[in-house]
């Protein structure tokens, strides 16, 4: 007979830890491997638009509703010209991509990139280079895109076919400044400095954008903590999120352990809010910075495959992940933890959407799919929109390798007022029995199930391929119902769960 653990929830609409920004389901574009070109962009495919943008990969991305995407890099930006991605397409310049050492063909670039986000119903979020280039090409770019006529980079722009701006309003000042594989890497003084500068100037040009100041690559260099705050001692008043990057393997084939990463990723979260916090103090300041998770993401199975791509290819199928079911758990994981920090975690990047560590996969000249960790981005991207409850939650823990006291239910709970809908996202972690979850919801009278989403799969290794692209797909099979304002489920073993109420 199996074991049946027993978890509870309780919310009061009243007590909440914030509204979501939309921006909180972004993704990410780079000129890397098969994102854009093969990706996105391939002409001559059956499925191209007049451009040469692939219809059927559009379709998806509006599936799963991204607000704001990410471009150009990443990596690649720190050594990108973006005079060279501007202009008539025959007239671009072949260059040697030292990111990642391919050829850049720049057929897409700044006009195709943002004409493509408008068809998607998205926004751009765009990168600089502050490797190679600096305040001078920023700035310049800024006036290129968002300025409406009469000077040089705008009267360009028009020229080019784009009589109207692309009004990009969020902005990130580089790329990882303090790793080491970054072209052009730097101290945190000298990013800083450079950073403030750039900042000034770009928002002279257009005193209406948003700008996202690089924090350090991930919570494991040895520069971070000290390399936020010095950068926030230089930028604070002139930026207005810091960045956050992070990924996740599971190398060791360990599904308990590798669910327990949610807890460090908690842990990193609440060590920049406080970072900057301590900053903000310092300067006595009364702005708050908010902070922007422009890359997260499962990255490691396509590790070994990368070590033998050709140098110089032209997009070959580099970071081409494979996603298999626990991945798409760990990913309803870390969404559940972003929900948890709305109040300071405003924007979010899933690194990344088409084919490059990506929840859609396509083949050159065939078919377009979903990934497994599609269906957690997309539920959330869907129905996490709204208040985000602050619940007191009762589970069951576990140790594993890395983590001690991990909670076999990780929750969160979405109020939207407006449409009279209250939405609870659920994974149990439990490897082996289902959990029994309770729910107060009293203070949600007059509220019913109206659906109970469930992604499950007895193979933790299953994978969607484009030969069997519904191998790993969620069921509505959910048993939630709500009696005398309880709300009660069987969470099946390691399961992701979407549970709708509404009036």
């Amino acid at each position: 007979m199996l074991n049946t653990k027993k978890a509870k929830m309780i919310l009061d609409k009243d007590y909440k830890i914030g509204e979501v920004d939309k921006r909180l389901y972004g993704s990410f574009i780079e000129h890397l491997g098969r994102a854009v070109y093969g990706g996105i962009y391939e002409p001559g495919h059956p499925k191209a638009d007049e451009m040469g943008f692939r219809k059927d990969v559009m379709e998806l991305v509006k599936e799963l509703n991204v607000p704001i995407i990410r471009y150009p890099g990443g990596n690649f930006v720190s050594g990108y010209n973006w005079e060279d991605g501007v202009g008539p397409i025959e007239k671009r310049p072949r260059r040697t991509e030292l990111a990642w050492g391919t050829i850049e063909t720049n057929q897409i670039g700044t006009n195709e990139f943002a004409h493509w986000a408008k068809k998607v119903n998205s926004e751009v979020m765009m990168a600089v280079n502050l490797g190679t280039r600096g305040a001078d090409a920023a700035r310049n770019l800024v006036e290129y895109c968002n300025h409406p006529s009469g000077t040089y980079w705008s009267d360009l722009r028009r020229s080019h076919g784009y009589e109207n701006t692309h009004n990009i309003k969020v902005w990130c000042l580089g790329n990882e400044m303090d790793g080491p594989w970054q072209i052009c890497h730097k101290t945190a003084e000298e990013y800083g400095r450079l950073a403030c500068e750039t900042a000034k100037v770009m928002k002279w040009v257009d005193p209406t954008i948003e700008l996202v100041a690089c924090g350090s690559s991930s919570i494991h260099m040895p520069t971070f903590g000290q390399w936020e705050a010095t950068v926030l001692e230089h930028t604070y008043e002139h930026v207005d999120y810091i960045s956050l990057h992070q990924y996740y393997g599971n190398h060791e084939k360990d599904t308990a352990n590798f669910l327990g990463k949610t807890m460090d990723l908690d842990a990193f979260i609440k060590s920049v809010i406080a970072t900057a916090d301590y900053v903000k103090a310092k300067k006595r300041s009364k702005k708050t910075i908010n902070l922007s998770f422009d890359e997260w993401n499962v990255w490691f199975h396509s590790n070994e495959a990368d070590r033998k791509i050709k140098r110089w290819s032209i997009a070959p199928p580099q970071l081409e992940d494979v996603y298999d079911f626990q991945d798409a758990l760990l990913v309803g994981g870390m969404l559940i933890t972003f929900l948890k920090h709305a109040d300071r975690v405003k924007m979010a990047c899933l690194a990344q959407l088409v084919n490059v560590i990506a929840p859609i996969m396509t083949s050159n000249g065939g078919g377009a799919w979903r990934q497994t960790i599609f269906y957690p981005f997309a539920h959330v991207s869907a129905y996490g929109r709204g208040v985000v409850l602050n619940p007191v939650i009762f589970s069951p823990v576990y140790d594993s390798k890395d983590y001690t006291d991990v909670p076999i239910l990780q929750a969160a709970a979405v109020f939207n007022e407006e449409k009279e809908e209250l939405t609870i996202f659920a994974l149990n972690k439990d490897v082996q029995d289902l959990l029994s979850f309770e729910c107060d919801v009293r203070h949600f009278e007059g509220y019913r199930v109206i659906e109970h989403i469930v992604l499950e799969k007895d193979d933790v290794y299953a994978v969607n391929t484009e030969a069997n692209p519904f191998n790993v797909v969620p069921n509505k099979n959910g048993n939630a119902e709500i009696t005398e304002g309880k709300l009660t489920a069987n969470l099946s073993k390691l399961s992701w769960n979407v549970i709708r109420l509404a009036k």
